[in-house]
């Protein structure tokens, strides 16, 4: 049952194939045998308690597509009932009051929670291996990062551990772990998800979406997941839509935007090789390529990491060890108090991002470094705005190179950030992207190792990259392949 999509899942509880309480009985034992430190929290108990009211509603014939389909959380929203950690020790105990909105729409649309996803500590990161609970393994190769910071939904995907995730996307954290793991991941349009109960790290750039086996799978979880949300401030007031309602229309006569700067010096052979063979493919299905610029994509790296931690060292000011969170245990007065916890709660990628955002606000800096990032900003926009003009969707890598080994990167934070230049401008920018898989890298080491194809759409384009991304993997079977 776990190599089955979502679709053909909602077919086997429909027609009574299968029940809710079976089909979350046969993930929870498939999680229990795993050695990859995917999940954080897992509690049978309540997985299925929530399997059986599925079951009454596939009775009473009340149903979505979605009703009786298990699905795990990225630590990063907070669950009514189940740990809400964000990888962090600052969180480690903390159990939420309520359910984030995204949680509690998929809850409404009937889907039976797995458990809670390991993550990087508070999403910052690019490997996974910045969380508190311990590094995820790549299910592909055990040595390998599965990629960051959704990295516990990726490679919970990938090993087949559950057949549908939450994620989220602050500078890539979707689509790179999706491309690590040989899976399919989307970050839609900025605003479209909501984030309500979802642990902040940058407020303008943090986009919730979906992690599944193929585009179609995502689009039934994008169906559920968006809408606005009076609670969000940031939520777009859009009407409904289905996102999957374009999925069979041909690719003839597309054009594929292949920006020159995703294939200079630093992009892997192996990796250019499979990406170049993709974008092949899409040629034989009827798209035309059509070589385009993006000048500003080196500048995205200065711009998110200025932006991106100025917003981190606001928003982790509310973790004080006061109202709740780790507090330390011996203390002299207040400011001890928050100093100690601070410093024991937080580990050090986060400490780094809340210093560098500290300095880049104070008196004297803001205008020397946050002012400028977000006029630069900007300008990256722009700079997707021409280059709509000539084409209809952008096409390149994920990341520059294949996961890299456990521990490789570990001293070397730049090199981390490095990772990022080809999904950062996407997220500053606020337009959907998404990761589909393509190949894998060459060599002893990194032929187990996936490649992912970058998707990058115009604001509120998703159901057209859903179905550049169907058509292609109907063409295609990387998108179907599952590690051993």
């Amino acid at each position: 049952m776990h190599t089955k999509t979502l679709s053909q899942l909602s077919a086997m509880l429909h027609s009574r194939q299968v029940s809710a309480t079976e089909l979350a009985q046969h993930y929870l034992a498939r999680i229990s045998a795993s050695n990859l430190n995917a999940f954080l929290h897992v509690d049978p108990a309540l997985t299925l308690e929530q399997a059986s009211v599925a079951d009454a509603r596939l009775a009473n014939g009340d149903t979505t597509a979605l009703t009786g389909i298990p699905i795990a959380h990225k630590d990063i929203f907070v669950t009514r009932n189940w740990r809400s950690t964000a990888g962090s020790r600052m969180l480690e105990n903390y159990v939420s009051p309520f359910d984030a909105q995204v949680v509690d729409l998929l809850k409404q649309a009937g889907m039976v929670t797995l458990g809670k996803l390991n993550c990087d500590e508070f999403a910052m990161g690019s490997s996974n291996e910045n969380s508190y609970f311990g590094p995820v393994k790549n299910p592909w190769d055990n040595s390998a990062v599965p990629g960051g910071s959704s990295g516990g939904s990726a490679a919970a995907i990938a090993a087949r551990l559950a057949p549908a995730a939450t994620a989220t996307d602050t500078g890539g954290s979707i689509r790179q772990p999706a491309s690590f793991c040989g899976v399919t991941g989307i970050k839609p349009t900025y605003g479209s998800v909501s984030r309500y109960g979802m642990i902040a790290f940058a407020s303008s750039l943090d986009q919730g979406g979906p992690i599944a086996q193929t585009a179609e799978d995502c689009g039934l979880l994008l169906n559920a997941m968006t809408g606005f949300d009076a609670k969000d401030s940031t939520s777009l007031e859009r009407q409904s839509e289905n996102f999957n309602r374009d999925l069979n229309k041909s690719l003839q006569g597309l054009r594929i935007g292949v920006p020159k700067e995703f294939f200079s010096e630093g992009l892997a052979s192996d990796v250019e090789q499979a990406v170049r063979a993709a974008l092949a493919e899409y040629e034989k299905l009827g798209a035309k390529l059509i070589d385009i610029s993006l000048p500003k994509t080196e500048l995205s790296i200065p711009v998110y990491y200025v932006i991106a931690p100025a917003e981190a060292s606001s928003n982790l000011s509310r973790f004080d060890g006061v109202r709740y969170g780790h507090r330390a245990a011996d203390y002299k007065d207040l400011n001890d108090m928050y100093r100690k916890s601070r410093s024991e709660g937080f580990g050090a990628e986060v400490k780094r991002r809340i210093l560098v955002g500290a300095y880049v606000l104070s008196h004297g800096y803001y205008d020397a470094y946050y002012l400028q990032a977000q006029k630069i900003r900007r300008l990256i926009a722009q700079d997707f705005a021409a280059a709509f003009q000539q084409c209809d969707v952008i096409m390149g890598p994920v990341a520059p190179t294949v996961a890299w080994d456990l521990g490789a990167k570990a001293d070397d934070p730049v090199a981390n950030y490095l990772a990022d230049i080809f999904t950062l401008s996407t997220s500053l920018a606020g337009l959907p992207g998404m990761s589909i898989p393509c190949g894998f890298g060459q060599g002893e080491k990194n032929a187990r190792r996936p490649v992912g194809l970058q998707l990058i759409g115009n604001y509120f384009d998703e159901a057209r990259l859903l179905n550049i991304a169907h058509q292609y993997q109907l063409a295609t079977d990387w998108h179907t392949r599952a590690p051993e």
